[in-house]
């Protein structure tokens, strides 16, 4: 019974420790069309101008203008999008807001 007991606690005690090692952000970009609902995220952005510009064109957007990362590192410009021109903006993580 002492053995199930151990057995029983190291169990418990792994699976909380797997549990404390999962993480709510992902440093991978956002999947194609689907934005963080609290996008745009500020935060280190390692894409290039021309990075952040392909995301967009890959999004359905045209005419992109040029682009400036802001003091949040979030790229900023403007945009065509069915046939609207529209401010966009790219984050660290890819995410794509319009405003």
């Amino acid at each position: 019974m002492k053995t199930l007991f151990i057995a029983s606690l190291i169990a418990t005690a792994t699976a909380f420790g797997a549990l404390a090692q999962t993480s709510t952000t992902s440093p991978m970009p956002a999947p194609k069309g689907e934005a963080d609902k609290n996008a745009p995220l500020p935060g280190a952005n390692s894409f290039t101008e021309g990075q952040a510009k392909s995301r967009l064109e890959a999004n359905g957007y045209s005419q992109v203008g040029p682009l400036t990362k802001d003091a949040n590192g979030v790229w900023k410009g403007s945009a065509t999008h069915g046939g609207s021109k529209v401010s966009v903006s790219v984050d660290y993580r890819g995410n794509i807001t319009r405003q």
